[in-house]
């Protein structure tokens, strides 16, 4: 990557970063001790990204600019950030190979395996050990693996999407340890919020979407470093969702059951992981 810019520490990039990001420029902002600088990848004209940077900051309309960008460098941006950021998607794939593996919930004998307590065929109905069973056995992977569990095609789809889209943002700027941490608290949290309202029937990503999207905001909210870029307006289309999902739109689009205590709580997760986030960027 080449420097292209260098900006005073206290600018706030977030609006150029995703113009940059809309224009599928790879960059990276490093920050140093009294500046910002703004990298890009090798072969982007640096002259259009001072261009572009000097519009933004004019508050000109960019209506007719474009942008080259050889399709070269949008290949290697996209190999560069799989190796970057592995463990989003190694989670995607281990959510993809499990919801296969218990055939989106009909293979009982593989599903009553990650579900959040031991579920048992018996007479006809199905019976659960509990939560209380699954402490008692000290099967505590229970507490996590539902998130791997998606029951069609269209969930796992709609959370693998997300996930890459900030799961990878968060592993980059903020390390893995935080990305890490942050799926384990609003993974284990959501998913006992989901039980004691639903019962252990149930799964997905969708709690620890909403922790990431939650975070996301609210980092980029009241924090300067290692912004994630994500849009502001994003809270919005997470209270829409949520309210879609009380009031029972959702599945009347024949979305299937929608686990809203786990995205509620997910998101309230993602909200209350900020401290902590602060700590561990910290100490990078």
């Amino acid at each position: 990557m080449i420097k292209v810019l260098s900006v005073p520490l206290g600018e706030d990039l977030t609006e150029f970063t995703q113009i940059l990001w809309r224009y599928e420029v790879p960059h990276r902002v490093v920050e140093l001790e009294h500046s910002q600088e703004i990298w890009v990848a090798a072969g982007v004209e640096p002259a259009q990204i001072v261009t572009l940077y000097e519009k933004c900051r004019r508050g000109e309309s960019l209506e007719g600019f474009v942008l080259a960008i050889p399709r070269a460098v949008g290949q290697a941006n996209l190999l560069s950030q799989v190796k970057q950021a592995w463990m989003s998607g190694l989670l995607i794939a281990s959510s993809v190979l499990l919801t296969f593996l218990i055939s989106f919930g009909d293979n009982l004998e593989w599903l009553r395996l990650f579900t959040i307590a031991d579920i048992v065929q018996k007479d006809g109905g199905l019976y659960s050990s509990g939560l209380e069973g699954t402490l008692q056995s000290f099967e505590i992977w229970r507490l996590i693996t539902p998130i791997f569990l998606h029951f069609s095609e269209l969930h796992i789809a709609f959370n693998a999407l997300w996930i890459w889209i900030v799961g990878s943002r968060i592993e980059i700027y903020q390390g893995r340890v935080t990305l890490c941490l942050l799926i384990l608290f609003s993974g284990v949290i959501s998913n006992i919020a989901q039980y004691h309202d639903a019962g252990p029937m149930f799964g997905g990503l969708s709690g620890v979407v909403f922790a990431f999207l939650g975070y996301a905001w609210l980092w980029d909210k009241t924090q300067s470093a290692h912004r994630i870029g994500l849009p502001q307006s994003i809270m919005g289309f997470l209270i829409f969702w949520l309210v879609l999902g009380y009031a029972g739109v959702l599945e009347a689009l024949q979305l299937g059951a929608i686990a809203n205590t786990a995205h509620l709580v997910g998101l309230l997760a993602g909200l209350a992981f900020i401290p902590f986030g602060k700590l561990l960027v910290t100490r990078r």
